[in-house]
């Protein structure tokens, strides 16, 4: 496997400018020592005192035990569900080789992720050779993108069973919190997440946002961190071990759509100000104050993605989360820089000087 890294001293490089202000900030919001935080005995420590079954438990130890984060508690997730969720054409055409699924789950490996994640069909086409190498979650659910007019609606396109006879350890799915059919998708998803925690099989929820209210023509309130975070809250309501979230950009979207319920201590006492790490670790207030790990998603591939995948994760380690789920700026781009991209946010998570704030 292999195994490039970069040095304390790259990272606060790449950070530029932001590096004091995101390698030294000490939170105001929730102090760290309320929350429970990632680490080589997490399983024992937070995560084995719920209701799962001892199955579950297993498969989420492969997961931790799994890549180059092995033992640390925390996790680097390798997904690739574009194909569908933006078309095959749009996500591979840059680099074509993606186009057969066995490459996909060789860079997970290869880049020292600890879990592949992908649709029913490309993970079942080579679940024979590559399953007991590698721990594979399946997609349960997409967004089908070539209906016209487009819908954005998360529809089943796998079931759990099958997830299961593949030698999967863990399902993910997506629920669109805020529109017009959340509430079947939550309905939809608690049931399957159910059916998985049965078979001893993990869960993970990409708890996103989405309505066009959400967003004005001045701010995207989709990333803000009071509607993300509530998000997380409904998420880990229906069991699920770990939450996918956007990072936050902003906050406010409550005051601002003036909408729903919140509380003026959320943005005096809670979030603090506008740094990130604040926003982060009130997503991660959420997910029952780190009971259930938080991993951040590294969003669309840009001509600066060394510096904004380090940036992510030192975000997300310094707020208290769990790692990084990963993608397309990785495998839209040649194999071994895409192998070398995801050792480098791992590096961040395998750096003792970078503490939790």
């Amino acid at each position: 496997m292999t195994a490039t890294t970069i040095t304390t001293s790259e990272i606060h490089a790449l950070l530029g400018a932001e590096a004091e202000a995101l390698l030294t900030y000490e939170a105001k919001g929730f102090p760290k020592d309320t929350l429970h935080l990632p680490g080589p005995d997490y399983i024992d420590r937070v995560f084995a005192s719920n209701d799962r079954s001892p199955v579950v438990l297993r498969n989420y130890s492969q997961i931790l035990n799994s890549g180059r984060l092995a033992g640390s508690g925390y996790v680097s997730i390798f997904p690739v569900d574009q194909g569908i969720e933006h078309s095959a054409g749009s996500s591979f055409a840059i680099n074509p080789i993606y186009f057969d699924p066995e490459n996909i789950v060789k860079l997970a490996y290869e880049g020292g992720c600890n879990c592949v994640t992908s649709t029913l069909g490309v993970l079942g086409s080579v679940a024979r050779k590559w399953a007991h190498k590698i721990p594979f979650m399946v997609k349960l659910n997409h967004n089908e993108f070539l209906s016209y007019p487009n819908r954005y609606d998360q529809i089943m396109f796998a079931s759990v069973e099958q997830a299961f006879e593949m030698g999967a350890v863990a399902v993910g799915a997506t629920v669109y919190f805020g529109s017009e059919e959340s509430t079947r998708q939550i309905q939809e998803v608690s049931a399957a997440f159910a059916r998985a925690h049965e078979l001893g099989m993990m869960t993970v929820l990409w708890c996103y946002t989405r309505n066009p209210a959400f967003k004005t023509k001045d701010v995207d309130y989709h990333v803000s961190a009071d509607l993300s975070g509530q998000a997380n809250h409904l998420g880990v309501t229906i069991e699920a071990d770990i939450i996918k979230q956007k990072m936050p950009e902003n906050n406010g979207g409550y005051n601002a759509l003036k909408f729903g319920k919140t509380h003026p201590k959320v943005y005096s006492d809670l979030i603090p100000g506008d740094h990130p790490i604040e926003m982060t670790r009130y997503q991660l207030a959420n997910c029952y104050m780190g009971r259930i790990g938080l991993i951040n998603s590294g969003g669309a591939s840009t001509s600066n993605d060394f510096a904004e995948s380090v940036r992510t994760a030192v975000i997300n380690k310094r707020a208290g989360g769990m790692g990084l789920i990963l993608g397309r700026r990785a495998f839209q781009r040649p194999f071994a820089d895409g192998v070398k991209l995801l050792n480098a946010l791992q590096d961040v998570y395998l750096d003792k000087t970078i503490t939790i704030a």
